[in-house]
């Protein structure tokens, strides 16, 4: 009886502690309203790649007919082992795009950040947007959607989804993909901007060279986005861009293992976050896992169900009622249904990511 009461306690404190998460940060997204702004100066678009030879083409087509009057095509072969310099040879002499290409010469495995590095230098545009090679743009108006922010801003934040197909790994890609955009987008709507994504990212090189680049994270694999914004953002410094024209979309990873290898990768900068960023990170994540834990554990003991159930479906009706004009924004929609599955899912595959990043050595690719 006593155990059933201090889990009854425990379980009503989770509730409330991830209602003021929606109420007080996740629903400043859904009163968000993005102004058009005035901007039309020229901006570097910067890509680096290692061994993406499938996914030049296509990024590069999209890229040369973007509506934008001043723009410069920036792309980097890390040294590629592939036919990608091959590739690269049919826009030798095209007149807005730079190739750069890191030598044999040069030591190998530097990994990302140094070829990010040159090809920010390259840039002749102090106002760039970075995106991967397998990405893409999903509209015309991206250039101009996302750099009409920098009329006032140094740094936007902006989506990187994920294609939609067929199957659990891709809704789960997707869902994951969709929380951790809710969590920076929120954080930056209250001054507290911790991370962007390198698949859609803006910001000033200017900024980039002030702050010494990725100097103070440079020996890690991952970082380029996250660690960089949260050194270089304050609170008033940064916008977010969320309309449908200022998306990319990237093919997704289409095995558990790569997944699973990707984002165990990504979680090894999380050690790195200001400790604001941290505790509240944190503690989003354990009261999410521990209310779970509660609910199913109350379950078992089948007392104060009424209660239990009650907790339950009003923050399930809190999170429709905010998440699914989010999904609207971001064009997720789909996933407001699988929810409540997707979610308990991510949390048992949040425990593998952690668990792969203890037993894998770096990859800085």
């Amino acid at each position: 009886m006593i155990i059933t009461s201090v889990c009854l306690v425990i379980f009503s404190f989770l509730f409330l502690v991830q209602l003021c998460y929606y109420i007080f940060i996740y629903f400043k997204l859904v009163i968000y309203k993005e102004q058009k702004k005035s901007f039309s100066k020229g901006v570097s678009v910067v890509v680096c790649g290692y061994n993406e030879e499938k996914y030049w083409q296509a990024l590069v087509d999209k890229l040369l007919k973007q509506d934008y009057p001043n723009f410069e095509i920036v792309l980097v072969d890390d040294q590629s082992t592939d036919n990608t310099k091959f590739v690269f040879k049919q826009w030798e002499n095209y007149p807005n795009i730079k190739l750069v290409d890191i030598g044999e010469d040069i030591k190998k495995g530097l990994g990302k950040k140094f070829a990010l590095t040159l090809g920010i230098k390259a840039a002749k545009y102090d106002y760039l947007l970075l995106t991967d090679a397998d990405c893409y743009p999903k509209s015309k108006n991206w250039i101009s959607s996302m750099a009409q922010h920098f009329s006032d801003k140094a740094i936007v934040l902006g989506y990187g989804a994920y294609e939609k197909h067929k199957g659990l790994l891709n809704k789960l890609v997707r869902f994951d993909t969709f929380q951790v955009a809710i969590q920076y987008f929120s954080y930056a709507l209250i001054g507290k901007t911790y991370m962007g994504v390198g698949r859609n990212l803006a910001y000033k090189k200017s900024l980039f060279f002030d702050n010494k680049g990725f100097a103070s994270h440079l020996h890690l694999p991952s970082g380029d986005d996250d660690l960089f914004i949260k050194e270089v953002a304050s609170h008033n410094n940064t916008a977010i861009s969320i309309t449908h024209s200022s998306h990319t979309l990237s093919v997704p990873k289409n095995t558990w293992k790569s997944w699973i290898r990707q984002k165990s990768r990504h979680l090894s900068t999380g050690f790195y976050y200001k400790n604001y960023h941290k505790f509240m990170l944190g503690l989003w994540s354990l009261s999410n896992i521990f209310f779970w834990l509660m609910f199913f554990t109350l379950l078992m003991f089948q007392k104060s169900l009424y209660l239990i159930f009650s907790l339950f479906l009003i923050r399930l009706l809190v999170q429709i009622l905010i998440l699914q004009p989010v999904m609207k924004k971001l064009n997720e929609k789909d996933l407001i249904f699988a929810y409540p599955f997707l979610e308990l899912l991510s949390i048992f595959f949040y425990f593998i990511f952690i668990f792969n990043r203890t037993i894998k050595k770096k990859n800085f690719w």
